[in-house]
């Protein structure tokens, strides 16, 4: 049976989802790339393209370096700090198994890719998620090699600051498990010690939800925030451990709404980043997959 233009973009179309949310942290914003893309490949349906998948990336990386300037004019007005849109990995690429691709997508690492150029956050990107040779990514970029391996460099060296690349992404929840237990208990001490002096908290709520304003640094700053939030939140509040964007998280709700969506970046074995979305807009996607779970589950208890 011959392959069809078709069945080659169905094939590549994890693989371009994920380049493009990663280099956007939107999910919407991703969509719409691939669609784009899409539709480019079938413009060229009658084409003879030697290699497709080096053609989709390129044009997926493109759009993706496009779009990213766009987004961030407007998020200099943004109400607050900006964090990425919570992915749940059952919508994602990713898995234990691919584990290049599960290290390039948490919370903490996408919300410091902001800190880099469009050129350095798409090298890095088909560098270490992917892991495309510099002669590939310079065609992508429309770059030399050398370049590229430049960009490459600048990029890790700021994000060095949180443990992206640790072999097992999925081996947080201990760290997680302890973070949660000791605010709970509601004892400052104990949490000032899980978190590194280095620590920073960043809270996005998008001027629809209730959020620092600015992100704060240092335990004594951050232990007084959480418990705060704990205080308010008081016996209300349902706490689940889940896995979304290749790690585990925490997810907070009341009377079935979904409030929070909690990650932690972690650092020599201590709390280095604490990320906190709270925009429902980009809680929607977590929200409909827990809908969903729960529905099965219903289903299944229901069956005779």
């Amino acid at each position: 049976m011959s392959v069809t233009t078709d069945d080659i973009f169905s094939a590549e179309r994890p693989r371009l989802f994920g380049i493009a949310y990663r280099m956007l942290g939107s999910v919407a914003d991703a969509e719409d790339v691939v669609q784009e893309a899409w539709l480019r490949w079938r413009s060229h349906a009658g084409d003879d393209i030697a290699n497709p998948q080096a053609y989709l990336s390129r044009t997926v990386t493109s759009l993706s370096i496009d779009a990213l300037r766009r987004t961030r004019r407007e998020r200099h007005v943004y109400p607050g700090p900006w964090l990425p849109e919570p992915l749940p990995d059952a919508v994602s690429d990713d898995g234990e198994a691919h584990l290049a691709l599960a290290q390039t997508l948490s919370l903490g690492l996408l919300a410091l890719l902001e800190t880099l150029t469009a050129s350095e956050r798409a090298t890095f990107v088909l560098r270490e998620a992917y892991g495309m040779a510099y002669d590939d990514i310079a065609a992508c970029l429309d770059a030399r090699p050398a370049t590229c391996r430049q960009w490459h460099r600048r990029a890790r060296a700021r994000l060095a600051r949180i443990d992206w690349h640790d072999e097992a992404p999925l081996a947080g929840r201990e760290l997680l498990e302890r973070f949660l237990a000791t605010l709970h208990r509601g004892d400052p001490d104990a949490l000032v010690a899980l978190l590194d002096e280095d620590v920073d908290l960043v809270s996005d709520g998008g001027g629809k939800a209730v959020a620092a304003t600015r992100p704060l640094h240092g335990p004594r700053a951050v232990s007084r925030f959480l418990h705060g939030i704990a205080r308010r939140g008081g016996a209300a509040a349902c706490v689940d451990i889940v896995r979304f964007n290749g790690r585990w998280g925490a997810v907070i709700r009341f009377d079935e709404r979904l409030d929070t969506a909690l990650s932690l970046a972690s650092h020599a074995g201590r709390v280095r980043g604490i990320y906190l979305v709270r925009n429902p807009d980009k809680l929607a996607r977590l929200q409909a997959c827990r809908a969903l779970a729960d529905s099965s589950a219903t289903r299944a208890a229901e069956r005779p």
